[in-house]
């Protein structure tokens, strides 16, 4: 067979979909992400990626090229106002340890018992759609990924709850994670050009229709409407629901393995338990479509 022939059989071959949770998560076989794939493949992995709501590619040792080539099958790709990025790669992101931050002695103790669960970026007006995040340097042990299913939290909040927040809108901030870390001139800059955020507390997904709690422990900074001790215990009360291992399912990289979330759906967790080794992950990131409606 010819080269030509070689690749179109790739980039036409059936992807297969083996789910690793009871709720969320599916392997994929069956794709070379370092090939481009057919819109046919495209389809399907975006039917798949709603219906699972994250996908997992096992041994892609794919180039930057191929990474951002992936994420723009999906949309338009959006770097980070923080997060550094791969030199000449502004698609990028190149991930270090908690959040971007390098670990230390002094930061071990602060960073490993936070509390991380988070959507992406949901500090902007329109949140990101998806996530895909290569594994480029793994620790010996640890440095696992958690998703959390956030339609199944908001189905099996208790019905007065539910009545409770079915109105309520929070307040999403950037400086709540990456204020204390940037400078004041920074953190100036940050508010500027990204203003806090309003988006209800109850998420209706816009291609599924499904429901989804939508606040999250890093960005989300208050619910509004309710006096202040309510709401903070509401919003506590909320993202404590998110911890439960009932709605997760955990990935344990290899390197050159891929997640791809929906970033609408899920919510999601780096486990840092690898310290004093080194975990470097890259992702490119998939614009939103739609402003978060109720």
């Amino acid at each position: 067979m010819g080269k030509s022939a070689t690749a179109t059989a790739l980039r036409s071959a059936a992807l297969h979909f083996t789910p690793i949770g009871p709720l969320l998560g599916a392997e994929v076989a069956g794709a070379d992400l370092r090939r481009e794939l057919s819109s046919e493949q495209v389809a399907e992995l975006r039917d798949a990626l709603l219906k699972h709501k994250v996908l997992f590619f096992r041994d892609q040792d794919i180039s930057y090229e191929d990474h951002v080539r992936f994420g723009r099958y999906f949309g338009e790709l959006e770097g980070h106002p923080v997060t550094a990025h791969v030199p000449g790669f502004p698609e990028i992101l190149y991930i270090e340890a908690a959040d971007g931050m390098k670990l230390s002695e002094e930061l071990i103790p602060i960073a490993r018992p936070a509390n991380k669960w988070h959507t992406d970026v949901t500090f902007r007006e329109i949140p990101s759609l998806a996530g895909i995040l290569r594994m480029r340097k793994l620790p010996p042990l640890g440095g696992d990924t958690i998703f959390a299913d956030t339609a199944a939290i908001y189905a099996d909040l208790p019905p007065d709850v539910k009545a409770r927040i079915e109105h309520l809108d929070a307040e999403h901030d950037i400086l709540r994670s990456f204020g204390y870390r940037v400078s004041k001139e920074k953190a100036e800059q940050l508010r500027r050009e990204h203003p806090a955020q309003t988006h209800p507390v109850v998420r209706r997904h816009v291609e599924t229709g499904e429901r989804h709690l939508f606040v999250n422990h890093v960005f989300t900074s208050r619910i509004l409407g309710l006096e202040e001790k309510e709401a903070a215990d509401l919003l506590a009360y909320l993202v404590d629901r998110v911890k439960a291992p009932e709605y997760h399912v955990r990935f344990r990289w290899r390197e050159n393995d891929i997640a791809f979330w929906d970033n609408r759906a899920t919510q999601h967790y780096g486990v840092l338990d690898y310290w004093p080794h080194e975990r470097i992950v890259e992702r490119v990131t998939a614009q939103g479509e739609d402003r978060p409606q109720r």
